[in-house]
Protein backbone atom coordinates (compact mmCIF):
# COMPACT_ATOMS: atom_id res chain seq x y z
CA UNK A 1 0.00 0.00 0.00
CA UNK A 2 2.87 2.61 0.97
CA UNK A 3 4.60 1.75 -2.39
CA UNK A 4 1.31 2.59 -4.43
CA UNK A 5 0.25 6.11 -2.15
CA UNK A 6 4.41 6.88 -3.10
CA UNK A 7 3.49 6.58 -6.79
CA UNK A 8 0.39 8.23 -6.87
CA UNK A 9 2.34 10.80 -4.54
CA UNK A 10 5.39 11.20 -7.12
CA UNK A 11 2.66 10.99 -10.20
CA UNK A 12 1.28 14.75 -8.45
CA UNK A 13 4.63 16.05 -8.49
CA UNK A 14 5.26 15.54 -11.73
CA UNK A 15 2.14 17.30 -12.51
CA UNK A 16 3.26 20.28 -10.28
CA UNK A 17 2.87 19.60 -6.53
CA UNK A 18 4.64 22.00 -4.87
CA UNK A 19 5.65 19.66 -2.13
CA UNK A 20 9.31 20.47 -2.77
CA UNK A 21 12.14 18.98 -5.55
CA UNK A 22 12.60 15.64 -6.90
CA UNK A 23 16.01 13.87 -6.12
CA UNK A 24 14.79 10.99 -8.69
CA UNK A 25 15.41 11.71 -12.32
CA UNK A 26 13.06 13.72 -14.32
CA UNK A 27 9.92 11.17 -15.41
CA UNK A 28 10.98 8.58 -12.91
CA UNK A 29 8.34 6.99 -10.97
CA UNK A 30 8.75 3.64 -9.39
CA UNK A 31 6.77 0.15 -10.00
CA UNK A 32 4.48 -0.47 -6.91
CA UNK A 33 6.98 -3.86 -6.78
CA UNK A 34 9.78 -2.10 -6.16
CA UNK A 35 11.40 -1.15 -2.72
CA UNK A 36 11.94 2.83 -1.93
CA UNK A 37 15.02 3.94 -0.76
CA UNK A 38 15.23 7.42 -0.04
CA UNK A 39 18.93 8.39 0.70
CA UNK A 40 21.15 11.66 2.20
CA UNK A 41 24.68 11.48 1.03
CA UNK A 42 26.68 14.09 2.73
CA UNK A 43 28.03 15.08 -0.70
CA UNK A 44 31.07 14.49 -2.90
CA UNK A 45 33.72 16.37 -0.89
CA UNK A 46 36.14 13.20 -1.03
CA UNK A 47 37.48 10.43 -3.26
CA UNK A 48 35.88 7.76 -0.77
CA UNK A 49 32.24 9.67 -0.73
CA UNK A 50 32.12 9.33 -4.43
CA UNK A 51 33.16 5.67 -4.28
CA UNK A 52 30.62 5.23 -1.51
CA UNK A 53 27.47 6.83 -3.49
CA UNK A 54 28.45 4.73 -6.43
CA UNK A 55 28.30 1.45 -4.35
CA UNK A 56 24.88 2.37 -3.39
CA UNK A 57 23.71 3.25 -7.07
CA UNK A 58 24.89 -0.27 -8.18
CA UNK A 59 23.16 -2.20 -5.39
CA UNK A 60 20.00 0.04 -5.69
CA UNK A 61 18.67 -0.22 -8.56
CA UNK A 62 15.26 -1.14 -10.71
CA UNK A 63 17.20 -4.35 -11.75
CA UNK A 64 18.05 -5.38 -8.51
CA UNK A 65 14.63 -4.44 -7.23
CA UNK A 66 15.04 -0.84 -5.78
CA UNK A 67 13.63 2.66 -6.35
CA UNK A 68 16.57 4.98 -5.03
CA UNK A 69 15.47 8.70 -4.57
CA UNK A 70 19.58 10.25 -4.33
CA UNK A 71 19.79 13.22 -2.62
CA UNK A 72 23.50 15.15 -2.78
CA UNK A 73 23.35 17.24 0.37
CA UNK A 74 26.26 19.24 -0.16
CA UNK A 75 28.04 19.42 3.41
CA UNK A 76 25.00 20.92 4.89
CA UNK A 77 23.10 19.12 7.64
CA UNK A 78 19.92 20.85 6.80
CA UNK A 79 19.95 19.94 3.46
CA UNK A 80 19.87 16.22 4.79
CA UNK A 81 17.02 16.88 7.36
CA UNK A 82 15.18 18.80 4.66
CA UNK A 83 15.81 15.69 2.57
CA UNK A 84 14.40 13.06 5.40
CA UNK A 85 10.99 15.14 5.80
CA UNK A 86 10.76 15.08 1.83
CA UNK A 87 11.35 11.84 1.88
CA UNK A 88 8.28 10.61 4.89
CA UNK A 89 6.31 12.84 2.66
CA UNK A 90 6.77 10.75 -0.23
CA UNK A 91 6.58 7.75 2.16
CA UNK A 92 9.36 5.73 0.98
CA UNK A 93 10.28 2.27 2.51
CA UNK A 94 13.52 2.78 3.74
CA UNK A 95 15.82 5.76 4.57
CA UNK A 96 19.31 5.60 4.32
CA UNK A 97 21.09 8.27 6.00
CA UNK A 98 24.92 8.76 5.71
CA UNK A 99 25.15 11.67 8.60
CA UNK A 100 27.04 14.63 8.45
CA UNK A 101 27.63 15.24 12.17
CA UNK A 102 26.64 13.38 15.13
CA UNK A 103 24.18 15.80 16.95
CA UNK A 104 21.08 17.47 15.88
CA UNK A 105 18.83 14.76 14.15
CA UNK A 106 16.11 13.77 17.26
CA UNK A 107 13.42 15.78 15.59
CA UNK A 108 13.74 14.52 12.16
CA UNK A 109 14.51 11.05 12.79
CA UNK A 110 11.23 10.68 15.45
CA UNK A 111 9.49 12.02 12.81
CA UNK A 112 10.48 9.04 10.04
CA UNK A 113 9.87 6.52 13.14
CA UNK A 114 6.36 8.14 13.58
CA UNK A 115 5.53 7.43 10.11
CA UNK A 116 6.64 3.76 10.54
CA UNK A 117 9.81 4.16 7.99
CA UNK A 118 12.85 2.48 9.49
CA UNK A 119 16.15 4.59 8.93
CA UNK A 120 19.59 2.75 8.54
CA UNK A 121 22.18 4.76 9.33
CA UNK A 122 26.00 4.44 6.76
CA UNK A 123 29.29 5.30 7.45
CA UNK A 124 29.16 8.06 10.47
CA UNK A 125 26.76 7.58 13.66
CA UNK A 126 24.08 10.20 15.32
CA UNK A 127 24.20 11.07 19.07
CA UNK A 128 20.44 10.70 20.04
CA UNK A 129 19.11 9.64 23.41
CA UNK A 130 16.73 7.04 21.40
CA UNK A 131 18.49 4.56 19.52
CA UNK A 132 15.24 3.04 18.50
CA UNK A 133 15.09 6.09 16.14
CA UNK A 134 17.56 3.92 13.56
CA UNK A 135 17.38 0.33 12.83
CA UNK A 136 20.75 0.01 12.41
CA UNK A 137 24.10 1.86 11.53
CA UNK A 138 26.74 0.11 8.93
CA UNK A 139 30.25 1.29 8.73
CA UNK A 140 33.77 1.40 10.13
CA UNK A 141 35.38 1.72 13.53
CA UNK A 142 37.11 5.05 13.06
CA UNK A 143 38.40 4.66 17.01
CA UNK A 144 40.52 1.67 16.22
CA UNK A 145 41.37 3.46 12.96
CA UNK A 146 43.10 5.61 14.87
CA UNK A 147 44.29 3.54 17.02
CA UNK A 148 46.22 1.08 14.35
CA UNK A 149 47.47 4.31 13.09
CA UNK A 150 48.75 5.77 16.70
CA UNK A 151 50.12 2.16 17.33
CA UNK A 152 52.19 2.08 14.29
CA UNK A 153 53.49 5.44 15.08
CA UNK A 154 54.68 4.00 18.54
CA UNK A 155 56.48 1.06 16.74
CA UNK A 156 58.27 3.86 14.62
CA UNK A 157 59.27 6.16 17.37
CA UNK A 158 60.17 3.34 20.13
CA UNK A 159 63.91 3.55 19.43
CA UNK A 160 64.11 7.22 19.50
CA UNK A 161 64.44 9.21 22.55
CA UNK A 162 63.87 12.55 20.92
CA UNK A 163 60.32 13.82 21.04
CA UNK A 164 58.24 13.40 17.86
CA UNK A 165 56.49 16.48 16.26
CA UNK A 166 53.19 15.99 14.96
CA UNK A 167 51.00 18.14 13.19
CA UNK A 168 46.94 17.05 13.36
CA UNK A 169 45.07 17.81 10.57
CA UNK A 170 41.37 16.65 11.03
CA UNK A 171 38.17 16.10 9.23
CA UNK A 172 34.73 17.95 9.31
CA UNK A 173 34.11 18.88 13.12
CA UNK A 174 31.85 16.68 14.83
CA UNK A 175 31.40 13.63 12.21
CA UNK A 176 31.93 10.20 13.68
CA UNK A 177 34.89 9.65 11.66
CA UNK A 178 36.60 12.57 13.38
CA UNK A 179 35.54 11.97 16.53
CA UNK A 180 37.01 8.39 16.79
CA UNK A 181 40.09 9.21 14.92
CA UNK A 182 40.66 12.39 16.97
CA UNK A 183 40.47 10.63 20.00
CA UNK A 184 43.08 7.59 19.60
CA UNK A 185 45.79 10.50 18.78
CA UNK A 186 44.81 12.79 21.58
CA UNK A 187 44.83 9.42 23.72
CA UNK A 188 48.22 8.28 22.60
CA UNK A 189 49.64 12.11 22.79
CA UNK A 190 48.54 11.91 26.72
CA UNK A 191 50.74 8.65 27.26
CA UNK A 192 53.30 9.45 25.46
CA UNK A 193 55.83 11.87 26.96
CA UNK A 194 58.23 12.75 24.18
CA UNK A 195 55.38 12.94 21.78
CA UNK A 196 54.69 16.79 20.68
CA UNK A 197 51.54 18.11 19.07
CA UNK A 198 52.48 21.02 17.41
CA UNK A 199 48.89 22.06 15.74
CA UNK A 200 45.56 20.84 15.15
CA UNK A 201 44.67 22.09 11.62
CA UNK A 202 40.32 22.14 10.19
CA UNK A 203 40.86 19.98 6.57
CA UNK A 204 37.40 19.50 6.84
CA UNK A 205 38.21 16.25 4.50
CA UNK A 206 39.08 18.19 1.48
CA UNK A 207 42.03 18.56 -0.51
CA UNK A 208 41.73 22.34 -0.94
CA UNK A 209 40.83 23.13 2.36
CA UNK A 210 44.27 21.02 4.01
CA UNK A 211 46.30 22.27 1.08
CA UNK A 212 45.21 25.84 2.57
CA UNK A 213 45.83 25.38 6.26
CA UNK A 214 49.26 23.28 5.94
CA UNK A 215 50.35 25.95 3.56
CA UNK A 216 49.18 28.74 6.31
CA UNK A 217 50.95 27.15 9.04
CA UNK A 218 53.61 26.34 7.53
CA UNK A 219 54.29 29.65 6.06
CA UNK A 220 54.30 30.70 9.73
CA UNK A 221 57.89 29.56 10.91
CA UNK A 222 60.55 31.75 10.51
CA UNK A 223 62.73 28.52 9.20
CA UNK A 224 61.90 25.03 7.97
CA UNK A 225 60.83 23.28 11.88
CA UNK A 226 61.19 19.37 12.38
CA UNK A 227 57.89 18.01 11.79
CA UNK A 228 57.66 14.01 12.18
CA UNK A 229 54.57 12.66 11.72
CA UNK A 230 51.41 14.95 9.43
CA UNK A 231 48.33 12.60 11.07
CA UNK A 232 45.62 12.91 8.33
CA UNK A 233 42.06 12.34 9.01
CA UNK A 234 41.43 10.99 5.37
CA UNK A 235 43.21 10.42 1.96
CA UNK A 236 41.96 13.93 0.41
CA UNK A 237 43.81 15.88 3.37
CA UNK A 238 47.08 13.36 3.06
CA UNK A 239 46.94 15.23 -0.62
CA UNK A 240 46.61 18.40 -0.28
CA UNK A 241 49.08 18.05 3.18
CA UNK A 242 51.93 16.36 0.76
CA UNK A 243 51.79 18.88 -1.35
CA UNK A 244 52.07 21.98 0.91
CA UNK A 245 55.09 20.13 2.51
CA UNK A 246 56.90 19.80 -1.03
CA UNK A 247 55.91 23.12 -2.00
CA UNK A 248 57.85 24.66 1.26
CA UNK A 249 60.68 21.97 1.09
CA UNK A 250 59.82 18.76 3.40
CA UNK A 251 60.88 15.35 2.24
CA UNK A 252 58.09 13.21 3.33
CA UNK A 253 58.35 9.61 3.56
CA UNK A 254 60.24 6.98 6.71
CA UNK A 255 63.11 9.46 6.09
CA UNK A 256 61.26 12.62 6.72
CA UNK A 257 58.00 13.78 7.05
CA UNK A 258 55.58 10.42 8.04
CA UNK A 259 52.18 11.47 6.54
CA UNK A 260 49.39 9.13 8.19
CA UNK A 261 46.52 9.07 6.28
CA UNK A 262 42.83 7.25 6.20
CA UNK A 263 40.78 5.55 3.62
CA UNK A 264 43.25 2.97 1.29
CA UNK A 265 41.82 4.63 -2.61
CA UNK A 266 44.15 3.71 -4.92
CA UNK A 267 46.18 7.34 -5.12
CA UNK A 268 46.76 6.94 -1.51
CA UNK A 269 48.30 3.74 -2.22
CA UNK A 270 50.20 4.81 -5.13
CA UNK A 271 51.51 7.58 -3.25
CA UNK A 272 52.52 4.91 -0.65
CA UNK A 273 54.37 2.69 -2.89
CA UNK A 274 56.15 5.24 -3.91
CA UNK A 275 57.36 6.25 -0.38
CA UNK A 276 55.62 9.83 -0.21
CA UNK A 277 52.84 8.32 2.17
CA UNK A 278 54.12 6.61 5.39
CA UNK A 279 50.98 4.50 6.14
CA UNK A 280 47.72 4.27 5.14
CA UNK A 281 44.79 2.93 7.19
CA UNK A 282 41.92 1.30 5.46
CA UNK A 283 38.13 2.95 5.50
CA UNK A 284 35.91 0.76 3.31
CA UNK A 285 33.47 2.48 1.14
CA UNK A 286 31.65 -0.18 -0.69
CA UNK A 287 28.99 -0.49 1.79
CA UNK A 288 25.96 -0.90 -0.60
CA UNK A 289 25.59 -4.73 -0.36
CA UNK A 290 25.79 -4.36 3.58
CA UNK A 291 23.23 -1.59 3.53
CA UNK A 292 21.12 -4.62 1.10
CA UNK A 293 21.46 -7.24 3.54
CA UNK A 294 19.83 -5.01 5.98
CA UNK A 295 16.97 -3.91 4.45
CA UNK A 296 16.38 -7.48 2.83
CA UNK A 297 16.24 -9.33 6.41
CA UNK A 298 13.59 -6.10 7.84
CA UNK A 299 11.50 -7.06 4.19
CA UNK A 300 11.68 -10.92 5.75
CA UNK A 301 10.31 -9.97 9.16
CA UNK A 302 14.05 -10.43 10.80
CA UNK A 303 15.65 -7.65 13.45
CA UNK A 304 19.34 -6.62 12.04
CA UNK A 305 22.40 -6.56 14.24
CA UNK A 306 22.33 -3.03 15.25
CA UNK A 307 25.78 -2.33 14.51
CA UNK A 308 27.97 -4.44 11.46
CA UNK A 309 31.82 -2.89 11.28
CA UNK A 310 33.25 -4.05 7.89
CA UNK A 311 37.20 -5.17 8.63
CA UNK A 312 39.59 -3.23 7.20
CA UNK A 313 43.61 -3.34 7.04
CA UNK A 314 46.74 -1.25 6.73
CA UNK A 315 49.33 -0.74 4.38
CA UNK A 316 52.88 0.47 4.40
CA UNK A 317 55.19 0.43 1.31
CA UNK A 318 56.43 -3.04 1.93
CA UNK A 319 52.71 -4.11 1.99
CA UNK A 320 52.16 -3.08 -1.64
CA UNK A 321 52.40 -3.94 -5.15
CA UNK A 322 51.35 -2.30 -8.52
CA UNK A 323 49.20 -5.91 -8.80
CA UNK A 324 47.30 -5.38 -5.46
CA UNK A 325 46.48 -1.62 -6.48
CA UNK A 326 45.22 -2.45 -9.38
CA UNK A 327 42.97 -4.86 -8.20
CA UNK A 328 41.53 -2.68 -6.01
CA UNK A 329 37.46 -1.17 -6.61
CA UNK A 330 38.09 2.23 -5.91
Amino acid sequence: MKRMLLLLLMLSLAFGSACGARTSAPGDSPSEELIVIGMSQVGAESDWRVANSESMKAVFSEENGYHLLFNDARQKQENQITAIRRFIQQQVDYIVLMPISESGWDSALQEAKEAGIPVILVDRMVDVEDESLYAAHIGSDFLREGTLAADWMERSFQESGDAVSIIHIQGTLGSTAQLGRTAALEAAIETHDNWELLAQLDGDFTQAKAYEVMTDYLSGFSGQRRVDVVYCENDNIAFGALQALEEQGYRCGREGVNIITFDATREALTECLNGNLSLVVECNPLLGPLVAEVIQAMEAGRTPEKHHYVEERVFTREDLTKALIERREY
